[in-house]
């Protein structure tokens, strides 16, 4: 029984083991949806190709220094860090966040924010990317969500980010249900797009 479940698993590695075509991923998502499990797994199976790690880590390790509860300024800073990820890629690479989401979380936390400039902004850096997987809260929820961890805030970049998909006019591969299923739409995704 053990090993049927890992059939699909494995059949995503196997299928993966070999040059992709060049392609930029980014992972869209609030937080706590398994987002960057995800990527991360989609790295391993994706492994000539670049990982951009969240913006937030990335500042983080650089030295700065964020808000403990974010404010639209520390979201609008990510959000930039996030355009130079995307404008010094390479053609292989693979994102978790992209300018979109950390643009969600700005509007979640700022209602009066200057909503036509920073989607004029975005927009050009975002046609580099080829391939958009969105992972949305699931109903029920996969995973719990404590109070520390601001749930309504995560309902709501939720909320923004299915707007804002429709905005942008970008299409989007959403997943559901546990790890191995999501990473076999994507690939299934993936493999349709290419023989397009």
């Amino acid at each position: 029984m053990v090993f049927l479940f890992l059939i699909p698993f494995y059949l995503f590695l196997v299928v993966d083991d070999k040059k992709h075509s060049d392609m930029r991923i980014a992972i869209l998502g609030a937080h706590m949806v398994g987002k960057t499990t995800l990527a991360e797994k989609l790295y391993e199976s994706f492994s000539d190709y670049e990982f951009y790690s969240e913006p937030y880590f990335d500042l983080q390790e650089m030295g700065l220094v964020f808000s403990e509860i974010p404010n639209v300024d520390d979201y609008i800073v990510q959000l930039e860090h996030s355009l130079k990820q995307i404008l010094r890629s390479g053609r292989n690479a693979i994102f978790d966040r992209c300018p979109i989401d950390l643009m969600a979380y700005a509007l979640a936390v700022d209602k009066t924010l200057n909503f036509p400039l920073v989607f004029n902004k975005i927009q050009n850096a975002i046609k580099e990317i080829d391939v958009f997987v969105f992972v949305p809260i699931e109903e029920p929820d996969r995973i719990l969500c404590s109070n520390s961890n601001l749930p309504e805030l995560r309902s709501e970049v939720n909320n923004i980010l299915i707007e804002l998909i429709d905005d942008f006019e970008i299409k989007v591969i959403e997943v559901k249900g546990n790890l191995v299923e999501r990473l076999n739409q994507i690939q299934n995704k993936i493999h349709q797009l290419r023989i397009l």
